[in-house]
């Protein structure tokens, strides 16, 4: 079991204000690790930073705008100086529109990929400068970069299949060559503020495609996460692994 301890190691997590970024920050903690919390919404961070502190480990919160390379680049700096060192980075900030394909703006797409996609790989080159071998970068994606689901989500999957691609090239960069393993993982369901935003009845009328008759518990999803960030994933890179209820299947 102490291959899944992160005792030692120091974590940075975006888009810890809320949702599922939430429940990394505290699994993580709850593993060993100390926390770096970085968000646009920094003023939500400190009750992320109780949780990650109730576990007995270090917060450090940093406001960030992923979509600013510069923000990234003072993210992983902070970490530094902070605690002087990255060992796991979580790339889970991201945002969502559901705005039809005839009426989307530039804008608005543009917006989607410069968070999602775009700031995922400005943080993944902040950290990865700093990272160690024996690193780990997990990308969070979605089943939605794998599959439909009903709504109209052009700019989000687009994004989130591109953040497929890029864990696959960053894994085939890095991991030999700096000893960092970067994989990703696609939620189906879960529970986040996200999700909050759906049109009344949109998770009722997929509930039929979860094979196990429930949305996921973010705890779940935070398991999948450890694992991947722990030396029990060590054998684990440019990997995509699904944790959705079965929902890719129907």
């Amino acid at each position: 079991m102490d291959l899944f301890r992160l005792d030692g190691r120091v974590a940075v997590v975006t888009g810890a204000s809320s949702g599922l970024g939430v429940a990394f920050a505290q699994a993580l903690a709850e593993a060993g690790a100390d926390v770096v919390l970085a968000a646009r919404r920094a003023g939500r961070l400190a009750e992320t930073a109780a949780l990650v502190e109730q576990a007995g480990r270090r917060a450090l919160s940093v406001p960030a705008d992923v979509a600013r390379p510069e923000d990234c680049q003072r993210a992983a700096v902070a970490a530094m100086d902070g605690f002087g060192r990255v060992d796991i980075l979580v790339n889970n900030a991201g945002i969502g529109t559901a705005v039809p394909a005839s009426r989307e703006t530039p804008e608005q797409f543009r917006q989607v990929i410069d968070i999602n996609l775009n700031g995922s790989y400005w943080m993944a080159q902040a950290c990865g400068k700093v990272m160690r071998p024996g690193s780990s970068i997990i990308n969070i994606s979605s089943v939605l970069g794998l599959t439909t689901a009903g709504l109209p989500q052009a700019a989000y999957s687009a994004s989130k299949a591109g953040l497929i691609g890029l864990t696959r090239d960053l894994a085939q960069q890095w991991t030999g060559r700096k000893g960092i393993r970067v994989n990703a993982i696609a939620p189906g369901f879960f529970e986040s503020e996200m999700s909050s935003q759906y049109q009344p009845g949109y998770l009722e009328a997929v509930a039929a495609r979860i094979l196990t008759g429930q949305p996921g518990d973010p705890r779940q999803l935070a398991a999948t996460l450890v694992w991947l960030a722990s030396d029990a994933a060590g054998y684990v890179t440019g990997q995509t692994i699904v944790v959705d209820g079965g929902v890719t299947l129907t």
